[in-house]
């Protein structure tokens, strides 16, 4: 079962520390992270890249997106 991150209504880098955070942490192979800007989207993205993992998905979620990284 995957981990959610919920980094709607925060700025960068917030949903970024979030989102390392829980990869550090190392309690789920799966995280979801909501977001709901572009930059969001993209700096989540490449930060997760960045440590290793791989990002699933990126999909649309009602007014922002999910983006689905994988821990390797």
């Amino acid at each position: 079962m995957a981990v959610t991150v919920d980094a709607r209504g925060l700025s960068c880098p917030q949903p970024v520390l979030m989102t390392l955070s829980e990869i550090k942490s190392g309690s789920d192979n799966e995280i979801v992270v909501l977001v709901d800007t572009d930059t969001s989207k993209e700096n989540v993205s490449r930060a997760a890249v960045s440590q290793g993992c791989t990002v699933r998905d990126v999909a649309p979620d009602g007014e922002g997106y999910r983006v689905t990284v994988t821990r390797k």
